[in-house]
């Protein structure tokens, strides 16, 4: 009784178990397991019919929220701006490696062979085009079609008209309203991914039953991708560090124990962060107020770990359909998955609302996020360890730039 319990709350527990037991069953039933697809295809549906929603709201009340912060002026404009500084350098630079990577490992490959995700490639628009299709001319029927990044444009004009509102007139009415929306349409996620093990089961029994075993390779290849892709990142971040703090780079791995350790067990930047934030201060040799505000905005914005899984997901599916994506699309795909890391999409059961969100964005087929969401905890720990990781190497920097970094502390000659 207590094991089932416990299997009855553990999601982590029931997504393995799913995963496991959709492949095994797709193997032994074979082509009949094809059958169980269309129940797969309704949690998809799911989580697609709420996109638009999330999407809207999140943007819009981001940036509308902007007109009642005032942290960041009282803190000073020179440590905000290196603050967002290194946050995008070292996004783009994970997310270009992540990248790079799948190109070279090309973990999709060994999804191409199913029939279902075969699919023609889109037809490839001229650059202006491509870009006057980004404004629509009918934000309701880029609703009704998904069209992504039109909404995002609009959302984005709404937000900033939103937040002119809030400066000139002190009314927060439209944006409380829109803010209880977004949480309303979390709420909405949060019980569509309780059955994810039940879809998750049905589409990996649909491709296992396609495909045999070797679909387990294409998710060693892609976990694989994100390992190997953290290690770098971390020793490029080192280097970086060591070079403009002129500090050891050999005492760092001991100073990130106690936080790592937090991170790849909970995958959870919001509870690692009273580890980080303390560590940080004690460690570190980061003075307080800057470690505050630093480390606040990074747990927010500063994601080089999601925005290295982001875009290795935009290549898995788009090897797995067999689909060559124009260059211009590319950049917009890895343009889309560092803005979702910046703090205005965070949801539950990311990578299934993640995935499902890039691949409608970029017109890819969303069959092969099974595999994704399958072995999303292990990547969940990729993502954190970075992602916290990341924070600190930015707060040390910031600190280093505006004189409030303590090199005595930081080499252990003395306690904070």
């Amino acid at each position: 009784m207590k094991v089932l319990k416990f299997l009855s709350k553990s999601t982590t527990t029931q997504m393995v178990i799913a995963t496991i037991g959709g492949m095994v069953f797709g193997v032994l039933a074979g082509a009949w397991a094809g059958n169980l697809k269309f129940i797969g295809d309704i949690f998809i549906r799911l989580i697609q019919m709420s996109i638009v929603l999330l999407v809207m709201t999140s943007v819009i009340s981001a940036i509308g929220e902007m007109a009642r912060e005032k942290e960041a002026s009282k803190l000073g404009l020179k440590m905000g701006m290196n603050t967002f500084k290194w946050i995008l350098f070292f996004t783009f630079i994970a997310a270009g490696l992540g990248y790079f990577m799948a190109v070279l490992i090309r973990p999709g490959e060994g999804m191409s062979t199913v029939e279902t995700l075969a699919v023609e490639a889109p037809e490839a628009l001229g650059f202006q085009e491509t870009l006057t299709n980004f404004v629509s001319t009918n934000i309701f029927q880029a609703m009704a079609t998904a069209d992504m990044i039109p909404i995002i444009i609009f959302s984005v004009l709404f937000g900033v008209g939103l937040n002119i509102l809030v400066k000139n007139t002190g009314s927060t009415l439209i944006l409380d309203g829109i803010k209880e929306v977004n949480a309303i349409t979390l709420n909405v996620i949060q019980v569509v991914m309780k059955v994810a093990p039940i879809g998750v089961f049905c589409l990996l029994a649909n491709v296992a039953g396609t495909t045999g075993l070797q679909i387990i390779f294409p998710m060693i290849q892609y976990l694989g991708i994100l390992l190997v892709g953290v290690i770098l990142m971390m020793v490029f971040m080192a280097l970086v560090l060591a070079a403009r703090c002129q500090v050891n780079p050999l005492l760092l791995p001991k100073k990130f124990v106690d936080m790592s350790i937090m991170a790849l067990t909970t995958t959870s930047s919001a509870i690692t962060f009273p580890t980080a934030l303390k560590d940080c201060i004690e460690k570190f040799g980061v003075r307080r107020d800057v470690a505050n505000f630093t480390m606040s905005v990074g747990m927010t914005m500063g994601s080089a770990g999601a925005a290295m899984c982001y875009v290795v997901m935009i290549v898995f599916m788009q090897q797995s359909a067999g689909v060559q994506l124009a260059p211009l699309e590319l950049l917009i795909g890895i343009g889309l998955a560092v803005m979702l890391t910046l703090g205005t999409i965070t949801v539950p059961g990311s990578a299934a609302v993640v995935a499902t969100f890039l691949g409608t964005s970029l017109g890819l087929p969303l069959e092969s996020i099974a595999l994704l969401i399958g072995v999303d905890w292990f990547a969940g720990m990729f993502r954190t360890f970075l992602n916290v990781n990341n924070d600190v190497f930015v707060s040390v920097l910031v600190a280093n730039s505006i004189d409030a970094f303590d090199r005595d502390i930081y080499n252990e000659k003395k306690a904070a």
